[in-house]
Formats: C-alpha cells, structure tokens, sequence
C-alpha cells in the first residue's frame, strides 16, 4: 500500500510541478522578450509620463501595448499585478517530488553504494546541502561582483565554475540520476531564492517608496533585472536535468559529470541566442547566431561521444548467474536460463515479499507477460536493477536480450 499511495503521490506532484513550472517560465520568457523588443514611445504624453519603451503586439484576436517605465510610474494604479507564486508553487511542488522520490527511499534511489556507501540520513543532508551551500556561493557572488565594471561577465564566469565543481562533487556522491536531478533542483533552488531573496523585496521597496512619496532608488530595479536575466540563462539547464532521468545513457555514463556540464552549457549557449537575437531585430545587437553554433555544436560532439560501441559477438564464458544457468541449457533460451538472473538481480525487491511497483519476477507466470518490460528497463535503458545495485553484469544483460530476441520463452 505505502508504494501505492507513493506512486499516486509522485503522479500528482509531478502534474502539480510542470503546471506551476509552464507558468513561471512561459511569464519568465515573456518579460525578458518584452524587455528585448520595447521600442521608444513616440506618442508625446507617454514621454511626459515617463515611459522608456513600449511594444504594440495582437495575440489571440486583441491588440495590447505594454509600456515601461524608467524607474517608475507617476502614479501606482488601483490593482498591481505581482508575479512571484508562479515560482514559489515551482518550488514548492518540486521539493516536495524530490522528496517523494528520492529522499524518502533515499537507499534505494539516491545511494549508491559503490560511490559513497553512506546512511540515508547522512545522503539526505548532504543532498540538502547541496540546494543551500550553492545559494549562498551564487549569492556572495553577485553581492561582492555583481556591481562592478564588467560584473556580468565575472559573475557569469563565477557561477559556471561553481556548477561545474556542483556537478562532479554531485556524480561522485550520488547515483547518477539522482545526481542530475539534483544538480537541476540546487540551480531552481536558486533562482526561486532570486524571487523570494531579491526581486520580490525589491519591488515591494519601490512600491512603497511610491506611496510615500519619496524618491525611487534605481539600484532595486537594476538588482531585480539583474538576478531575473542570471534565472533565463539557468531555465534551459535545468529543464535538462528535470529530463535527463529519463535518459540513463546521460547519467549511467562513466563521466556523467561531464556530460551534464556539456548539455548545461549548449542550453545556456542556445539561451543567450534567444535572448539577443530580439535585439538583434531592433538593430541593438549583432546577430547572435554564434551563440546558437556554439550550443548546437557542444550538443552534436556530445551525441558523437556517447554513440554506443558497435555490438560484437562475445567468446568469452558468461560470468555470475547467467554463466551457471547457461552450462546446462545449451544454445536454447528455456526459462531456468533466464530465471537464475532474475532470482539473483531481481527478485528482491520484485518478489513475494517485497513487490516493488507491484511487479513479482519470481515465477514464469509473472515474467512473461513482463518480458518487453523486462528488456526495456533491463537491456535498452539500463535503469534496472535501480543504480545495479544487485551488479548485474553486461553478460547477464546480453542474455536477456538474447532471450527477449529469441521470443522471450517461459518454459
């Protein structure tokens, strides 16, 4: 029951997350769009009013024109529109599926023991670590460099080493997918903070610096601007990792690290094309397409890197289980073949007593209706059994595929 009720919870948070997450970045994209594309006012009373840019555009039958002002309006208007639980409902849904599904079954999803063989209360605070000690670097970072000349690229520079350094320090403690998604949620970690921390304060500063008619300091909005821009150029990475556990050729990978970092690095390249190349249309920048070259190269060597080696017929005897059950089966795929496998990789968690997803593996009648499961998550995806814990071999994997090959026979 308690997987069950897990597995429900999973769903729905997960539901829950990419609905907050479409909301905060379809706003988050829109407004760093709107800034790249206002255009001067030409209308006389929006100049006197203090606006600094405008954009007329038609959207689903309508015509709207945004406007914004330099620093702030002469007037705050009866109803003001804040954007910020679009990111705290981000975060707060994903936490909650990070715990859900990796933290409370912390020795099984994120442990592996052939890394860091670590109690799961020691990985669970370490894994949190990771979310805070990364804020507050990327923090003190923007605080001491963020103001100065050429700041944006110190900082810029700053923060991808920091990833970089999170990224191997996270596949070296951490199971691979675990390790991605981790990474993913210690980056929205921060741009969640961004909101809550800086942008949000900032504004409701200005606000009230409005209503009591005093003079508005531009060093909120520039801070704001400043921590929302570090938050467009971190969506596209970790969009990636929120993915990549669907992909364990990315994190099953000997240098998973390093991957992660490449693909974080195209998302952040292909990012900054977007971002410039609306100013590029309004002639305020050069064409920004080396930017997308650079993404999409990284993207390209790094698919070449990771092509599988071309499958070759082994001579080698076939080790552990698969090897003890073969010696007496021949060149056929009976059942008992494959059975010894199961019983010494699988059936563990996937037997009577313990029914991990409600799947049982220790009977000819559970396994083939199973059989396309069993290869999928086995052989193809190599997510089974959950970070190898049980260490099954690649000999043991060929002979599943073999067998699945060979109609996937249970007697």
């Amino acid at each position: 029951m308690e997987s069950y009720l897990l597995d429900w919870s999973n769903l729905l948070l997960r539901w829950l997350h990419v609905i907050t997450a479409i909301a905060w970045i379809g706003s988050s994209f829109y407004f760093v769009f709107l800034d790249s594309s206002l255009t001067p006012p030409e209308d006389e009373d929006l100049k006197r009013q203090g606006v600094n840019g405008e954009l007329w555009a038609v959207h689903g039958g309508g015509f709207y024109h945004p406007v914004k002002f330099n620093v702030s309006p002469p007037k705050l208007p009866g109803h003001l529109h804040w954007f910020y639980w679009e990111s705290y409902s981000t975060w707060l849904s994903g936490f909650s599926l990070f715990t859900v599904s990796y933290l409370w079954s912390a020795s099984t999803y994120l442990i592996d023991k052939s890394k860091m063989d670590w109690a799961p209360a020691i990985a669970i605070a370490a894994a949190l670590g990771f979310l805070v000690v990364f804020w507050l670097l990327y923090d003190a970072v923007c605080r001491v460099f963020g103001q100065r000349k050429n700041g944006d690229a110190i900082v810029g520079a700053l923060v991808f080493v920091l990833v970089c350094l999170a990224s191997w320090l996270a596949c070296h403690w951490f199971a691979g997918r675990a390790a991605f998604l981790l990474v993913g949620a210690m980056m929205a970690t921060a741009m969640s903070a961004n909101v809550f921390f800086w942008i949000i304060p900032g504004q409701r500063t200005v606000v009230a610096q409005i209503k009591a008619g005093q003079p508005v300091d531009p060093i909120h909005g520039k801070r704001g601007k400043q921590r929302s821009v570090h938050n467009t150029y971190f969506t596209l990475p970790v969009l990636f990792a929120m993915l990549s556990g669907h992909y364990s050729f990315t994190w099953s990978h000997p240098q998973n690290w390093l991957v992660l970092i490449l693909m974080m690095f195209a998302g952040a390249a292909i990012r900054q094309f977007f971002v410039m190349r609306h100013g590029y249309k309004l002639g305020r920048n050069a064409h920004p397409w080396p930017y997308a070259l650079a993404g999409v190269l990284v993207l390209v060597g790094t698919i070449a890197w990771l092509r599988p080696a071309p499958v070759q017929a082994s001579t080698a005897p076939v080790s552990g289980a698969a090897g003890a059950a073969s010696a007496g089966a021949g060149a056929g795929f009976d059942y008992q073949t494959v059975a010894a496998v199961l019983q010494q990789r699988c059936v563990q968690c996937h037997g009577a007593e313990v029914q991990m997803k409600n799947v049982r593996l220790d009977s000819a009648a559970q396994v083939g209706p199973r059989a396309q499961l069993i290869y999928q998550q086995v052989v193809q995806q190599k997510l089974m059994p959950m970070n190898n814990a049980t260490q099954m071999t690649e000999d043991e994997r060929a002979l599943i595929a073999r067998w699945y090959q060979a109609g996937a026979p249970v007697q």
